[in-house]
């Protein structure tokens, strides 16, 4: 059966605060998942909704690992506020802790505060702990994905009324792996943002700049026309390899992206 992890950006209204039930949105688009070769888990902290495939159920050593980086982020909140506030970038003092700081350099990158980098950086810094456990970890956590594979496996773009939503698939070879997918939308749920795009997907090494630059790039996109001015902007920041932007029915795309039609992989194993 198709592997499927598919993609939704999370709420983020303003500042982070544990009001979780505030914040959350249904994952309805995890029932895509349908491979049987991995081992899958959910971890839930506050405003962080982490769904896990790996070898084994690492539930209790994730909930550890997001717990340690959640904690990492508030205890710098606590000392400066502008980090959770702020919608431009910031600097990020030298002894802060490395999640931090690649959501303060993600930000720098784009042009975005740094919690724009938020969902990407939690779910790169889990999964890669986790790799010391399991040789392959897929870590989604509300559309934006750390992925490490060991086999082909395909990403699920959820885009919202798009007549494009649910029927198209990123294909991720494992030699491409360690990777970040994130997806930002300017017409599902009640994300921050200034564009209109029903998914902007973004393909980087780090998910933390991944993230970010899906946000400023879906900021960018308010109508069908302003695709092309999206690409180029990805095109210009280091380390992002590729891109897909939905609008409607209309879709563009750069880099390292590989289209599949999910109906088409019905019985890929």
């Amino acid at each position: 059966m198709l592997p499927v992890v598919c993609a939704l950006k999370p709420v983020r209204r303003g500042p982070w605060k544990p009001d979780f039930s505030v914040m959350y949105q249904p994952r309805t688009y995890r029932q895509w998942v349908e491979d049987e070769d991995l081992v899958s888990f959910v971890v839930v902290i506050n405003e962080t909704d982490l769904f896990i495939r790996a070898k084994e159920n690492l539930y209790r050593k994730a909930v550890k690992r997001t717990q340690k980086y959640r904690n990492q982020i508030e205890e710098y909140i606590a000392y400066h506020p502008e980090f959770v506030s702020s919608f431009t970038p910031i600097a990020i003092e030298e002894h802060a802790s490395e999640i931090v700081r690649n959501m303060g350099n993600a930000g720098m990158l784009v042009g975005t505060g740094p919690m724009a980098a938020v969902a990407g950086a939690i779910a790169e810094s889990v999964g890669k702990d986790l790799l010391a456990y399991s040789s392959e970890i897929i870590v989604e956590n509300g559309g934006d994905i750390f992925l490490k594979a060991e086999k082909k496996r395909f990403v699920g773009i959820y885009a919202g009324e798009s007549g494009l939503s649910g029927k198209l698939a990123l294909e991720i070879l494992p030699e491409d792996t360690p990777l970040g997918i994130c997806t930002s939308s300017g017409t599902v749920g009640h994300s921050i943002s200034f564009g209109k795009a029903d998914a902007v997907t973004v393909i980087s090494p780090s998910a933390s700049v991944a993230d970010a630059a899906a946000t400023a790039i879906g900021n960018i996109v308010k109508t069908v026309d302003d695709i092309n001015k999206g690409i180029e902007f990805a095109r210009a920041v280091p380390g992002i390899e590729g891109i897909l932007i939905i609008v409607g029915n209309k879709m563009g795309l750069w880099g390292k992206v590989r289209i599949s039609e999910i109906a088409s992989h019905s019985e890929t194993g």
